[in-house]
This record gives structure tokens, sequence and C-alpha cells, in this order.
């Protein structure tokens, strides 16, 4: 075995705001806040070192120059991808545009901050506490 990933930092304007979205899209809870305002978010039980990467949130004032060159795919765990397109629309994300041509079985959206990340069509199983 190589590396895995174990966590993705995001800067934010408002580190707060994004934990507490990405907390509610991925049933993440808060591990840690560091004095510089970072926000570190993952699994409950499991935190840092687990199955999943956790996510930090880091403050930055920083303008974004464009697109990303990295973004974030999200698959539904308990529900349809529609469904789960409703439930992410009700967090606070939104639609972007970034030249689909209609005939995806993706859905590209935009974190509070304007940070595109895809709902897949795939249904994954959760991950339990524990798993490797």
């Amino acid at each position: 075995m190589a590396c895995r990933i174990s966590e993705l930092v995001i800067d934010a304007a408002d580190p707060g705001r994004l934990a507490a979205f990405w907390s509610e899209v991925l049933g993440y809870v808060e591990l840690d806040r560091e004095d510089d305002g970072s926000i570190e978010i993952g699994p409950p039980e499991a935190g840092f070192g687990g199955p999943q990467p956790t996510l930090v949130l880091s403050p930055s004032n920083a303008p974004r120059a464009g697109k990303l060159p990295l973004h974030i795919d999200v698959s539904a765990t308990d529900r349809d991808q529609e469904a789960e397109l409703e439930r992410l629309l009700a967090l606070g994300a939104g639609r972007a545009d970034v030249g689909q041509t209609g005939a995806e079985n993706w859905y590209v959206l935009a974190d509070p901050e304007g940070n595109e990340f895809c709902l897949l069509h795939a249904r994954l199983r959760p991950v339990r506490p524990g798993a490797s």
C-alpha cells in the first residue's frame, strides 16, 4: 500500500459556514478548531485517520481566480439521486453551469462559497465506523 488521502483542505472566506454546510452534506461533525480559525470536520467516531478523509476549512481572504483545479464528487447513501439533489439544494447548494450538455447522469452544484462539486448517479453503501 502507498498513501491514503487523510484530509482535504479548502480555503474559505467563512470557515464556519462551509463547515456547517459540508457537515450536513456528509454527515460529519466538528473535530477540531485551530487558533487561526481553521475548522476540521470528519466522520463521527472515526475522525482523522479513519476510512474517509476529513475536511479542513481554512480561513482565506485571497480571491479565487477561476475554476478550482480539483472538485469533490459525492454520492447518495440512503436515497436516490433526485431526492439527494433536493436535500443538497435545501442545505444551500446551488446549481452550477460548467458547460454540461444536459445528457450527463450527474449534477454539477456549488457550495455556499461557489466551490463546484458533483452529485453522482451511483448510490454507495455508507461507511461504517471501524471499517478500513
